[in-house]
């Protein structure tokens, strides 16, 4: 378990009546004394949920454009960082920005090699 939610669980099962101390349980579970207070009245959340309010796509979006890409790949058609950024911006209906495509490919891992296409023989086509 995560030291801020161990330390946060601890707050939690405090008794009526008991004193609440930030300060030692923070020290006990090593944890920032403000960052415990904050998250335990709720004026901040988990670091992973306030960077989801950010991101331009929704998980579920961003899973659909991985499979877009990958078909275009599979089909010897590797999109360019303009055309992602297009397709991210038709997906979200709102402007991208100019390095979101880079942050987009390492967050997924993907390497997306633009290079000359060959003809296909006529039996592909």
């Amino acid at each position: 378990m995560d030291p801020m939610e161990a330390a946060l669980a601890a707050l939690e099962s405090l008794k009526p009546g008991e004193r609440l101390n930030y300060t030692a349980t923070a020290k006990k579970f090593g944890v920032g004394r403000d960052a415990l207070s904050r998250r335990h009245r709720g004026v901040q959340g988990p670091r992973e949920q306030q960077y989801g309010n950010q991101q331009n796509l929704s998980p579920a979006q961003e899973s659909h454009l991985i499979g877009y890409i990958d078909r275009l790949c599979e089909r010897g058609l590797p999109p360019t960082k303009r055309m992602i950024r297009n397709f991210a911006q038709e997906i979200a209906h709102k402007y991208v920005g100019n390095r979101w495509v880079d942050r987009f490919l390492n967050r997924h891992n993907i390497d997306i090699y633009a290079r000359w296409a060959s003809g296909m023989e006529k039996e592909r086509k």
